[in-house]
């Protein structure tokens, strides 16, 4: 069977097949400290569990809106408004299964063969697999450790171009914890105000920050109207299985997106979004409670990592995923993480799971004990000291 040539361009999402592999040595009988899937280790917050079995019991197990329930829709709105400092309209939402539909099908509806993407890297490697699927170029731009993992903005400029289609944020980010200063956001803003560039603002991280506030570019001038922010239920609320997510884009691209929807998937489970519904409008102390916990573990772990000889760690400033710097260890980034797994029983991702720019990091998620994450540490320790 001969596949489409499309599929030889599309990539992949290595924290699986880490998470494949690590969980073969646990079939094993080997002791595995899991600290490579981007996941809450909590449950779904108790109220959004009860919402979906009552949604269950109310009969909403049949189609709905190809773009989400009006009533979500509605509760996604004043939430981006609310958040964001924007006025959200409920007919510019768009509900999916997840939050990848919202970079997928943005770029399906947008890209053409010889646009342009600037990107971050390391990133979610997503955006990368989804440029190139399209037939688009992507441009990536590298994420500075000495600039909190912002963009080194005078080689941003250099890459802004006439063919730049789309360019793609994400603060709080995946692999790196960073939050890109406001400052930043504001000049890219202004670079951009004049151009016939859409932004894809990654958001799925924004409630998880640990001081700095989370800032979305669209909330400056000029910027909504050409502004796609993604974002979801998976990490803040702990519902990754449930895959739901939403997307808030400019009008003319709503119609685009629902029709990717009617082919692909019809519509998001009725029942799931009854129960998100809950998770904006009932109470938030549980996932609160998840994110202050994150804050503690976070302080815990880059302070005992930070102690491994060859380690250097900023402290994230969002997500729940920390991003040392091993340079000094004299190890390749992909060889040290296999090695590590192999060897200690600790599973994490090398920094070029995330693009070029990874080589000399390794990315742990610390959504784990603080008992695990301390073991994990010491297991690593006494690998470099053997």
């Amino acid at each position: 069977m001969q596949l489409a040539a499309a599929m030889s361009r599309l990539g992949t999402e290595t924290a699986f097949e880490v998470l494949l592999r690590a969980r073969a040595l646990e079939a094993q009988g080997r002791s595995i400290i899991h600290l490579e899937i981007g996941e809450p280790d909590f449950n779904t917050p108790s109220h959004i569990r009860e919402a979906a079995k009552q949604a269950l019991d109310e009969g909403w197990t049949h189609y709905g809106p190809s773009q989400g329930l009006p009533e979500l829709r509605e509760a996604i709105a004043a939430y981006i408004t609310r958040t964001r400092g924007i006025a959200a309209d409920p007919a510019h939402v768009c509900v999916v299964p997840g939050g990848k539909p919202i970079i997928f099908f943005p770029m399906l509806a947008l890209l053409n063969p010889g646009d342009e993407v600037i990107y971050p890297n390391p990133s979610f490697p997503i955006y990368e697999s989804m440029i190139r699927f399209t037939g688009a170029t992507p441009v990536p731009v590298p994420l500075v450790e000495s600039r909190g993992f912002s963009f080194d903005l005078d080689l941003f400029k250099s890459r802004l171009n006439s063919k730049t289609r789309m360019v793609i944020l994400n603060s709080p980010a995946n692999p790196t914890g960073g939050i890109m200063p406001e400052e930043d956001i504001a000049e890219i803003a202004a670079l951009l105000a004049g151009r016939d560039v859409v932004v894809l603002s990654d958001e799925i991280y924004s409630r998880m920050t640990y001081g700095r506030p989370h800032v979305s570019i669209a909330a400056y001038p000029g910027m909504k109207e050409k502004t796609i922010i993604l974002d979801g239920f998976s990490k803040t609320y702990a519902m990754t299985g449930w895959r739901i997510g939403y997307g808030l884009m400019p009008p003319a691209l709503v119609e685009s997106v629902n029709k990717l929807m009617v082919n692909s998937n019809s519509c998001t489970a009725s029942f799931t979004q009854r129960a998100a519904i809950s998770a904006l409008n009932g109470p938030q102390d549980e996932a609160e409670a998840m994110i202050a916990e994150f804050r503690r573990r976070r302080d815990v772990f880059i302070d005992r990592i930070n102690q491994i000889p060859g380690f250097r760690c900023p402290m994230p400033e969002g997500a729940f995923y920390a991003f040392p710097n091993i340079e000094a260890t004299g190890w390749k980034s992909k060889a040290l993480a296999d090695a590590l797994l192999d060897e200690t029983g600790v599973a994490c991702l090398s920094g070029t799971a995330f693009g070029e720019y990874g080589e000399g990091y390794l990315r742990f998620s610390y959504a784990n004990s603080e008992e695990r994450l301390l073991e994990a540490a010491d297991r690593i320790s006494r690998f470099f000291a053997s």
